[in-house]
């Protein structure tokens, strides 16, 4: 049973400039996910702008936001195959558990100027 859906979309832009600002990035970011993406320049930064609207609609489809806990604690990773997948902890992954909720489903894209993901949380 679906729990909630998300969508965010994040302008490209506004991550290019916090490159930057190598501070903000470690803020919202998990460790592995700058790890993966900073080495890749350009595409990198796409690929941190997709996860981070993943992180935002992961919040709307929990269905109380990012409240009480860090964006950082999401973790979006890519399985061997490219599938994008959530890897929770701390406050992040007590709000999911709370919520009943038993999978995550995450879709991200790309083009230029804007990054969009959609997460589904099933229970």
């Amino acid at each position: 049973m679906i729990l909630g859906i998300g969508l965010d979309v994040v302008s490209v832009a506004r991550l290019r400039r916090w490159k930057d600002y190598p501070g903000l990035f470690k803020r919202f970011f998990n460790p592995e996910e700058l790890k993966v993406a900073l080495p890749r320049g350009k595409a990198g930064i796409l690929s941190l702008a997709a996860r981070f609207a993943a992180k935002e609609a992961f919040g709307k489809a929990l269905g109380g936001g990012i409240w009480g806990f860090s964006l950082k604690e999401i973790a979006v990773m890519n399985d061997p195959y490219g599938k994008p997948y959530m890897v929770l902890s701390g406050n992040a992954e007590k709000a999911f558990k709370a919520s009943g909720a038993s999978k995550i489903f995450v879709s991200l894209t790309h083009e230029h100027d804007n990054a969009l993901a959609v997460v589904i949380i099933e229970r």
